[in-house]
Order: structure tokens, then sequence, then C-alpha cells
């Protein structure tokens, strides 16, 4: 039963994604405002620390809202009012969808500190989110592609993004002196970055979306490295090398679970 909350849920999801695309064309500067890299004296900007991603990283966004608008439209067919995983699930993406919107407002007409603080609870409400993906499992491609799929991607790029956010923070707030140890902690940072991806793909039951975004973001960050300013051919490779973990564990992860479970049947 719960038919009027559903209904509340279900609106509360399309006006959740509504807001996020009015807040990324505000972003964008397509109503006359700055565009996302001029914003905050270009701290934002893809040359603005080590571990900025290159422009073209950030089409990304493009697919996840692509895929949320469709998910918006989906749960609101009566058919998924009053499916249990819609009712796990859709608060948070509503809330997920605001949270982005939010990021793009703070990035807009606040301060960098609040960029950073507004990016690490869109991070929390995405790893709540994707958590109750996991442990609610679904049921048919839809499922898969609109629920797994767009929170594990969600996730995925804006663990990455909190890097880098954070980053261009401490970039342009910290000593000149900082810059010296720059390419270390950068790799260091980077390390912790494949830490995450696997304990991810691990905890997700080696679900690829998370690290498919990662992955990407991190080819694009050795790109921007090894191509653009600031160059450094140390901090390229790593991110390369972590690319190659993020994606490849769930993969084999994957295939090694699919494997023991053909076996299991076949016992």
């Amino acid at each position: 039963m719960n038919a009027p909350r559903d209904l509340l849920r279900q609106i509360v999801v399309i006006s959740a994604v509504v807001f996020m695309l009015v807040a990324a064309a505000v972003g964008t500067g397509a109503f006359g405002g700055t565009p996302v890299q001029d914003l905050q004296g270009g701290a934002l900007d893809a040359d603005a620390s080590l571990l900025a991603p290159a422009t073209p990283a950030f089409s990304i966004w493009s697919v996840i809202y692509i895929l949320l608008i469709a998910y918006a439209i989906w749960q609101a067919l009566p058919s998924q009012r009053t499916r249990d995983r819609q009712r796990a699930i859709g608060w948070l993406v509503a809330i997920t969808a605001v949270l982005n919107g939010l990021w793009l407002v703070l990035a807009q007409f606040t301060t960098l500190p609040l960029t950073v603080a507004g990016i690490v609870l869109l991070l929390i409400a995405l790893c709540v989110t994707f958590r109750r993906a996991v442990t609610e499992p679904g049921r048919g491609v839809l499922d898969s592609l609109l629920i797994d799929g767009v929170t594990g991607l969600h996730l995925g790029w804006v663990s990455l993004a909190t890097v880098a956010n954070t980053a261009a923070w401490l970039t342009a707030t910290g000593p000149a002196d900082w810059a010296a140890a720059g390419e270390i902690v950068a790799v260091a940072v980077l390390a912790v970055v494949a830490v995450i991806g696997v304990g991810i793909a691990w905890a997700s039951r080696w679900r690829i979306a998370p690290g498919l975004a990662l992955s990407w973001g991190l080819s694009w960050l050795a790109v921007g490295r090894l191509l653009t300013e600031p160059q450094s051919v140390v901090v390229g490779i790593a991110a390369i090398v972590v690319a190659v973990i993020v994606i490849a564990v769930p993969l084999v992860g994957t295939v090694i679970d699919r494997a023991a479970q053909v076996s299991n049947a076949g016992a």
C-alpha cells in the first residue's frame, strides 16, 4: 500500500532531476552564468592541479545525466510505483540529484571550500545509494542499467571528482613551497584511489560501473599530465597504472565469480 507516499516519491525524483538539469545549465553558462572551468579564479579548470583530468573527461556527465533522466521517467511509470526496490532506492537517487545540482550552485555563487564540502556530501550520498542498490538486488536489464549502472557510474566519477576538487582547493590556497612535494603527494593520492576502487569493486560484488567511471577519469588525468599543463610524467604513468587496476579488478572478479557459479552448479 502507501500509494500516496509512492506517488510523492516519484514526483520528488522527477523534481530533483529537473533541478539538477537546471543547475547544470547554469553551471555551463547556458543562462548567462560563468562556465565551471572559469569559476573560482580558474581553480576548477583542467590545468588547475596535478590531479585534474583533461577536459574531455567531463563528457561523462552527459552520460550520467541521460541515464538519470531515463531513470526518472522509468521510475514514474505506474508499474514501478509500489516496487520494493524503487521504494528503497528512489528517495536516495533524488538526494544525489539535488546534491549534484547543489554543487554547481556552490561553485557558481560561493567559495572553493564550500564546493569541497558539497562534493563530499554528494560522495557520501552516492556511497549509501550504491550500497543500497547492492543489498537490494534487482531484476532485468533496466534495473541493471538505470539503478546499478547509473549509481555506479555516478559514484565512480564523483570519487575521482572529489579528489580533483580537493586538490584544486589545496593548490589554490596552499603555500608555494607545497609545490615541491606535489608529485609525491599526487602519486600517493592515486595509490589511495586504487585502494578505494578495489574496495568498491569487492564490496559491490564486482560491479563494473564504478571502476569504469574511475578508469575513464584516470585515463584523462594521465592525458592531462602527459600532454598538457601542469605536466608530470610520473603522475601520468601512475594514473595509467591505477586506471588499469580499477577496471581490471572488477572484470577479473566477475570472471572468477561466474566460473565459481558454473562449477558449483555442475557439482
